[in-house]
């Protein structure tokens, strides 16, 4: 591997963070994200996810550690040259727009940068498609709808082309044809356009058909890192971080705990509890009627 290719796309090196109220939100955390991956962070409340957004966005300065973009220390980089290079997404896009109309706010960005405006108008065109919003292009914000709101946050970020996206609970407050919306338009940008992805969640449900890796917090460190396979489907895992399992694995560990079926991985996703049933019907242990 070159070296190239072994440079994290951004990473966090012992990072510390107490809040002035004597909150400790950080401790010792070391974190990585590589070029074109989905990583995801999770934790109950207070683990200190969106303080870590935070860092990875030079928001707050943590007060030991390093904070590294492409090999590079966050504190030696211009504010400009940062936010071409990496974006957020806030939870709440009212944190996020403030101009009259989506077209005014997506060109926001790209016009600080010092472009013509023959570039800005196309870079608000490419934005807008990205997220399926060109319709909603002469829209006063206000006037938008919540899930409709998100995406044009989203176009503001991407109309910078950024390499790096941060997203602190994406699909929170979305009624599930929304939320289906944004999960495509992640795998998208992600797949296609190999943007890395870090984003922060509670929703379990979501990460098996998202996240490459997982790291889990708890008061500010790091509990657990890995695949899902192996960060959700430790039901004792789970239960410490103040988490709970997929709604599939949870069936499936129900399934093993009251009927003894076993199950050597607990299944994240349809497909894999499909994979199981199957497993269980050729082997004996179920019959098409139920159990044997």
């Amino acid at each position: 591997m070159n070296e190239a290719a072994a440079t994290p796309a951004i990473e966090t090196e012992s990072v510390s963070y107490t809040y002035p109220d004597g909150i400790v939100a950080l401790e010792d955390l070391t974190f990585h994200a590589r070029p074109g991956e989905f990583v995801a962070v999770m934790g109950a409340n207070g683990a200190g996810k969106t303080t870590l957004m935070k860092v990875l966005l030079r928001l707050v300065q943590p007060q030991r550690g390093q904070v590294r973009l492409a090999g590079s220390e966050l504190s030696s980089l211009r504010a400009a040259e940062l936010y071409r290079r990496i974006g957020m997404v806030f939870q709440n896009p009212a944190d996020q727009l403030f101009a009259a109309t989506v077209e005014q706010d997506v060109a926001f960005g790209p016009r600080n940068l010092g472009l013509s405006e023959i570039a800005v108008a196309g870079r608000v065109d490419e934005a807008l498609a990205a997220v399926d919003a060109t319709a909603l292009r002469s829209r006063p914000t206000h006037h938008l709808s919540f899930g409709q709101q998100r995406r044009v946050c989203l176009a503001g970020v991407l109309a910078m082309r950024p390499s790096i996206l941060v997203l602190d609970e994406p699909t929170a407050g979305l009624d599930p044809v929304s939320e289906s919306h944004m999960i495509e338009l992640l795998l998208r940008l992600n797949g296609r356009e190999k943007i890395t992805l870090i984003l922060s969640t509670h929703c379990v449900d979501l990460l098996p058909v998202l996240a490459e890796r997982i790291y889990v917090l708890r008061q500010g460190r790091v509990e657990q890192e890995g695949p899902p396979q192996t960060i959700l489907s430790d039901p004792e895992a789970a239960a410490r971080a103040g988490l709970r399992l997929p709604l599939i694995a949870q069936l499936f560990h129900e399934l093993g705990r009251r009927d003894g079926l076993p199950a050597e991985h607990l299944p994240l996703t349809i497909e894999q509890a499909r994979e199981q049933v199957l497993h269980w019907v050729s082997h004996g242990r179920v019959t098409h009627g139920g159990r044997s």
